[in-house]
């Protein structure tokens, strides 16, 4: 090996041993995040707090909170600034973080067991799916006996393996497990931009993008965690790509690295997963193409070799919750519609320019949007965020286009990761536009001392508002009556209420593991307090495209039109699938009713409500036995 006189060669360990330090420092935020998110939620819990939706006492404990763990990431700031305390500096910034986002969602809903939304809509069968991972290791649908998940199981099986360990219910579990796991994507997500980008930006901008995710993504945690490490990601992605100048031979760290996010975003959330690839695809040809144009197009095998092996490292990751659905494919059909791409509400109809937005994030996304602009050129960090919101951009065009073929890309989800990664622009451009500011000045203090007054000043208003933002999220949490029949309002509690008894007559009827019986069920939250199986999903869009759910839909139509109890059980007997053991139905007149849904795509709402009516006397036979429990009736076939 030649070098250059005076100049040592290449340790070939470094690279190698930066990534096993920076995993280090990953492992010891994780463990930082998770003690401080368990404390804090430890520590609300213990004090009987009015509702957030009857007083303001918990508003107020929350901006208490924010300003502290604001205050905390100031402190690191300034001693990385400073150079002073490396290591207190680390710990500081890992625990302002991650008590930050503890604060923020767990002191509003301090006085009720449910997370955002309640147990409403989304958020039923997301905790169905934590129940239903909490009672067994199995990757198993969330609804349907004998299939496997179709939607990725990572973070659910996650936390369903926590909450067994802990001996909590599943949906008990919902609540300080969705904000324990987004404490500590924060924390890591700190982590990831300090080895990116100087230490005290990297705290700054980490509070900025978990700040927006935490107002915008939170009530649909799972991928929440995926969106504040999004725009770190992707100036590691670019960093792995695109390689100029002395350092093009490297850079397989980042690759790797960027392999590792896509296979986790695969075992959390698929439409994530589409679209980092798509936007690493992107970054990929981008690169690809300048490297044609300065050396030629062999210069191409490079970056495409990169997005092969991150394709690899993803898929391999990704096969570990994707396998058992992929070889039930072998012998089971896709439904042909109904999916859950066929949603498109209004938001996912226009393009999002939330720079041109009235607000706070709006003047931070239009900062981020002229910043990613002006230095497109020059910044590697312009570059790999502003090829991340053309993505979103692309992304949402396709999803429009899709609309033609009857479908859509479900691009309003993007929402979030548009603003996080304008925010995080935004955070680099504020530091330019002040840095440009003070030369002009002759580094004036006071012009210094008024930028980070309105920095500061900022953060606060942004952060004491994201209560106000997700007020109904919050509301919901505390007007839906929980897994122990309680509204945490103290307010009359609705129908889930008798979900208790429901379950004790079921047990009193079939002995056994709840896993061993199939409930026929409209009221589908029952099965996300108790880890039953379900015979018929709450939709469509939520339910596996294996469970031929229209195709079930018609076979309970069927069997409410049997003229006898022996023409119902032939029926049901002679069904493709496991035929219910249990049916919990509303009672009216002389019929039991199931409210059930159809897809109704390209309408919005995209779901049509209707009932079905089973004559009482279908059920007067010995081969049943119904039992009336409060507003439902539990029909129990021997």
């Amino acid at each position: 090996m030649t070098t250059t006189a005076g100049t040592a060669p290449p340790h070939p360990v470094r690279p190698a041993r930066r990534a096993i330090g920076a995993l280090g420092e990953m492992a010891a935020a994780v463990l930082v995040a998770a003690v401080v998110a368990a404390a804090g939620l430890v520590a609300f819990s213990v004090v009987d707090w009015p509702a957030f939706n009857s007083s303001n006492v918990t508003r107020a404990l929350t901006t208490v909170g924010q300003v502290a763990t604001l205050a905390l990431l100031a402190v690191s700031v300034w001693l990385l600034r400073a150079g002073r305390a490396p290591l207190v500096a680390k710990v500081a910034s890992w625990v302002g973080v991650s008590g930050f986002v503890t604060v923020t969602l767990g002191m509003p809903l301090a006085a009720t067991k449910l997370y955002l939304h309640g147990v409403s809509v989304d958020q039923e069968f997301r905790t169905e799916f934590l129940t239903r991972l909490t009672d067994t290791a199995r990757l198993d649908d969330m609804t349907y006996v004998d299939l496997p998940s179709f939607y990725p199981a990572g973070w659910f099986w996650i936390g369903g393996r926590l909450a067994n360990l802990l001996g909590m219910d599943g949906w008990e579990m919902f609540k300080p497990y969705a904000i324990g796991s987004l404490a500590v994507a924060a924390a890591v997500a700190l982590v990831l931009w300090s080895k990116l980008i100087r230490g005290d930006l990297a705290v700054v901008a980490t509070a900025a993008t978990t700040a927006i995710t935490v107002a915008f993504a939170s009530p649909e945690a799972y991928s929440a965690v995926l969106v504040v490490l999004l725009p770190p990601v992707l100036v590691l992605a670019w960093g792995g790509l695109h390689r100029v100048g002395p350092t093009r031979g490297g850079g397989w760290g980042a690759v790797v690295g960027t392999g590792l996010f896509l296979g986790l975003a695969a075992t959390f959330y698929t439409l994530y997963l589409g679209y980092a690839a798509f936007a690493v695809t992107l970054m990929a040809l981008i690169a690809a193409g300048v490297a044609v144009r300065a050396n030629g197009i062999r210069a191409a095998r490079d970056p495409l070799l990169r997005l092969v092996a991150i394709a690899v490292i993803a898929g391999l990751i990704a096969l570990i919750v994707w396998a058992p659905f992929l070889l039930a494919l072998r012998t089971h059909t896709l439904a042909g519609s109904g999916t859950a791409t066929h949603y498109l509400p209004e938001s996912g109809s226009t393009l999002p320019l939330p720079m041109f937005d009235a607000s706070l994030v709006g003047l931070l996304c239009l900062l981020g949007t002229v910043w990613l602009v002006g230095r497109a050129w020059s910044s590697r960090r312009a570059q790999s965020l502003g090829i991340g919101v053309i993505a979103v951009y692309l992304w949402s065009l396709l999803s429009m286009a899709f609309t033609a073929a009857g479908s859509t890309l479900l691009s309003f989800r993007l929402e979030p990761v548009l603003l996080v990664l304008l925010g995080a622009a935004g955070v680099f451009g504020f530091v330019d536009v002040t840095r440009w500011i003070l030369l002009a000045s002759s580094d004036n203090p006071r012009i210094k001392a008024t930028a980070v007054a309105v920095g500061a000043l900022g953060a606060v208003a942004f952060s004491q508002s994201i209560p106000h933002h997700l007020a109904p999220e919050i509301t919901t949490a505390y007007t839906d009556t929980d897994g122990d029949g309680v509204r945490a309002d103290q307010r009359p509690a609705g129908a889930a209420a008798y979900y208790a008894q429901v379950d004790d007559e079921i047990l009193a009827q079939r002995p056994g593991p709840r896993s061993g019986t199939v409930v026929l069920t409209a009221d589908t939250g029952f099965l996300s307090f108790y880890p039953y199986f379900g015979f018929q999903g709450l939709t469509s869009h939520y339910a596996n495209p294996l469970a031929q759910f229209d195709e079930r839909a018609a076979a309970i139509a069927r069997w409410a039109e049997s003229d006898s109890p022996d023409a119902l059980i032939a029926a049901m007997d002679e069904a493709p699938w496991r035929a219910p053991d249990v049916f919990v139905f509303r009672s009216a007149d002389d019929a039991y009713t199931l409210r059930l849904a159809a897809d109704v795509y390209p309408n919005d709402p995209n779901v049509k409500r209707y009932t079905v009516e089973f004559p009482k006397a279908l059920f007067d036979d010995p081969r049943f036995t119904a039992t009336e429990v409060g507003p439902f009736t539990v029909v129990t076939r021997h």
